[in-house]
């Protein structure tokens, strides 16, 4: 098969990409500058996609493919590293998971306290059906905002159909948990089962809702959900972002159990601007490469900056 062009979501946007079929595995290549390719939807494909990687990068040059570097990782909790190629740690927060109750017991009083607070406030909490009627209660936390944790959020102000479009994918090893206060929803949590863990996709709740502790009523009935199925762990995104760890959400994950799980990400060059690009850790983005401090005050400035901006 010959390299062709495909979609997929870029900061919120429908952005065209070459794409590559091998076997039954999608390859993508983002970038502009520095072209970098890798499985689609690398986080949710079940199996090991990439398999060898030498005969795998042979295929997608023998299609027809171009980029400066191939990407791919070893799925947890598989993490000793087994290649040669260039090599970064990430990272994963990861929740192990034996049952509810040991769970439970392990959080602080704190959080305890905020799950109960949801149940007496009215909230209730359940594994909900995709449908038309939960898309429109999904656009309307969508809409209550454009921005979220100081910065511009993607999904503001996008229409019905892209909602549904957007939240659609893995419909058959997705699960959705909906929060309710009497019949409006003001959170949601979408999972997509992947070789026996769950991964968390998307967690949001209303802000001006937040009396009720949404958020950690729903990561709760996760834990219950995956428990009930047998999941050995659940994992929610990255526990570290940009090497920030005074930022929120790491300490909101920190305190409902998850842990920080370093794997490996490979970078293999495929050209000179590669093995130059991989010499001096370019692949990996201006943050990763900033001391966290700086970090940190650039993410604040830009927080302080956006906030301007919206209340101007």
């Amino acid at each position: 098969m010959i390299e062709t062009q495909t979609q997929i979501s870029i900061r919120g946007k429908q952005t065209k990409v070459p794409l590559v079929q091998v076997g039954n595995v999608e390859l993508i290549t983002t970038g502009k500058w520095l072209k970098i390719a890798s499985v689609r939807d690398e986080d949710y494909c079940e199996g090991n996609p990439v398999g060898d990687p030498k005969g795998t990068i042979q295929r997608f040059k023998n299609a027809g493919g171009k980029a400066d570097i191939f990407s791919f990782f070893q799925r947890i909790p598989d993490v000793s590293p087994r290649y040669e190629y260039p090599m970064h740690w990430d990272n994963f927060a990861v929740l192990p998971i034996q049952n509810y109750s040991d769970w439970w017991a392990s959080l602080s009083q704190e959080t305890r306290r905020n799950v109960r607070l949801a149940g007496k406030r009215g909230l209730v909490v359940s594994g909900v059906k995709f449908s038309d009627d939960f898309v429109r209660g999904i656009m309307g936390i969508y809409n209550e905002t454009p921005l979220r944790q100081g910065r511009r959020f993607w999904h503001y102000g996008k229409d019905f159909e892209t909602v549904k479009r957007d939240n659609s994918s893995y419909a058959e090893r997705s699960q959705f948990i909906g929060a309710y206060c009497g019949s409006e929803l003001i959170g949601f949590i979408k999972m997509v089962y992947v070789d026996g863990l769950a991964s968390i996709m998307q967690i949001l709740s209303r802000t001006d809702q937040q009396d009720k502790r949404p958020t950690n009523a729903l990561h709760a009935k996760a834990v219950e959900i995956c428990a009930e199925k047998g999941v050995s762990n659940l994992v929610y995104c990255k526990y570290v972002y940009h090497k920030n760890h005074q930022d929120a959400l790491t300490e909101f994950k920190r305190r409902n159990g998850f842990k920080q799980m370093n794997y490996p990400r490979y970078f293999v060059p495929l050209t000179l601007k590669g093995r130059l690009a991989i010499a001096l850790k370019l692949q990996l983005g201006l943050l990763e490469m900033l001391p966290e401090g700086v970090v940190v005050a650039l993410l604040k400035a830009r927080a302080r900056y956006n906030s301007m901006l919206q209340q101007s």
